[in-house]
């Protein structure tokens, strides 16, 4: 049996015609702008802050997104910052919600039922707490509370050294003992 000629040229331009339809193209939603998207994602990370070669801070995170472009990191699902002083012995440990640190100045911003505790067992809770890399120091302009083996305050606002031993408490009220 002989194949028809015209007729295997026929199905050879249907498919020819066929295989160069225009195919469907994915759509991209209009409202998703790439800027907003982190260009890294991680979950269960570990960040290590060091300058000179000294750790200042080691934070670990649940999730974390990069966002090159505007050199933020962003963390949530519980931040863990552990602090540690010019001879890379720990002096507190920070956790928070939630966390952003800057790339340029690789300082700090934690936010949620953020809690530091300092190694001489002296306890900071707030809402919202920012810590200065090149200086070593935390402050917020946000409701305190403090609670040492000496005293507890509470205020509005606080600055203090990393280590909660040198600390300043703005609008106070609290208890003391007295020896």
């Amino acid at each position: 049996m002989r194949a028809n000629p015209a007729g295997v040229i026929g199905v050879c331009a249907l498919i020819l015609f066929l295989g160069c339809e225009n195919r469907i193209k994915p759509t991209v939603l209009p409202a998703l702008d790439s800027r907003t998207l982190p260009s890294q994602e991680s979950w269960n990370s570990n960040i290590v802050i060091s300058d000179s070669g000294k750790t200042r801070a080691v934070i670990d995170a649940g999730y974390l997104r990069v966002f090159e472009d505007q050199r933020t990191t962003l963390m949530s699902e519980g931040v863990t910052v552990h602090f540690f002083d010019d001879q890379g012995v720990q002096t507190s440990v920070m956790t928070s919600n939630e966390g952003k640190v800057d790339e340029f100045t690789n300082n700090l911003e934690a936010s949620g039922n953020v809690v530091v505790v300092s190694t001489e067992k002296t306890t900071l809770k707030t809402e919202k707490l920012y810590w200065d890399n090149k200086r070593g120091l935390i402050h917020t302009p946000e409701f305190v509370q403090i609670n040492s083996p000496k005293e507890r305050l509470q205020g509005h606002g606080l600055e203090s050294d990393q280590t909660l031993r040198n600390y300043r408490v703005f609008r106070v009220t609290g208890q003391a003992k007295t020896d």
